[in-house]
């Protein structure tokens, strides 16, 4: 069986997505239950789990729905147990389960929050990142520190380039023009921004695109860039110092 990700919009600005693989249907977080069951039910799919990346609301609300009306397994982040909905297996950092293009694996990507997780499907070449790695962006730090993003993010940066990052919010525009206020003559980050206005006009979505776009073109993903170095006058200073003043920018954009 191929393997297949179908994009959910959910209530404002989110994401669900859809897996299809070897070892059937999962659902990737749960924002909102009535696109999510519209979206199983036009394909015939039935899910067998749902697994979450962190306990946000927005990400975890409708999951009592999807659990009664398909009588599906329920996997979280083993570290917010306590905080997600009941859970049917905890998940520890480094778990792997699945099979060919359906194995998954759990990368421990704090910083959003605590136990924020991102799963990864190294031969479904995908990686669902949520509010960990967005698209010309990352989350904001509700719970850990700028250091414990950063280290999240290399983790992430050094998966294959061609692997797909799907995030869970459609905030590229608004990400877009705070980018070009740290990397301005970036030709390859200015087309892009041309292509997501585009893109958006047409009320197409823009937060799933190849790892190697993100980065060329995220400011998060490019602290050690010496041209964003020397334009945020911080050549001698550490890689993490320099992601959390662009995070610190971005707070205040």
């Amino acid at each position: 069986m191929p393997f297949e990700v179908v994009t959910v919009p959910c209530l404002e600005d989110n994401y669900a997505y859809l897996v299809n693989g070897p070892d059937g249907v999962a659902v990737i977080d749960a924002p909102e239950a009535e696109p999510i069951i519209a979206a199983l039910d036009a394909r015939g799919w039935t899910p067998g789990v749902i697994m979450l990346t962190h306990h946000h609301w927005d990400h975890v609300q409708a999951v009592d729905a999807l659990k009664v009306k398909y009588n599906c397994m329920v996997m979280g982040p083993k570290d917010e147990e306590d905080q997600l909905p009941k859970l049917d297996f905890a998940l520890p950092d480094g778990f792997s389960g699945g099979k060919d293009e359906g194995l998954c694996q759990v990368i421990s990507v704090p910083g959003h929050t605590l136990g924020h997780v991102a799963f990864y499907y190294p031969k479904g070449g995908a990686v669902f990142t949520a509010d960990s790695l967005m698209a010309l962006g990352c989350g904001r730090l509700f719970e850990g520190t700028a250091d414990m993003m950063w280290e999240s993010l290399k983790k992430l940066a050094a998966l294959p380039p061609e692997t797909m990052v799907y995030s869970g919010h459609e905030y590229t525009a608004s990400n877009a023009k705070f980018a070009l206020t740290i990397d301005p003559e970036n030709a390859q980050l200015i087309s892009r921004v041309q292509d997501i206005e585009t893109a958006r006009a047409e009320n197409r979505p823009t937060a799933q695109v190849p790892l190697a776009l993100e980065l060329a073109t995220n400011p998060f993903l490019r602290a050690d860039d010496p041209a964003i170095r020397k334009g945020l006058n911080m050549e001698d200073a550490t890689d993490a110092e320099v992601f959390a003043e662009i995070r610190a920018r971005k707070d205040q954009f």
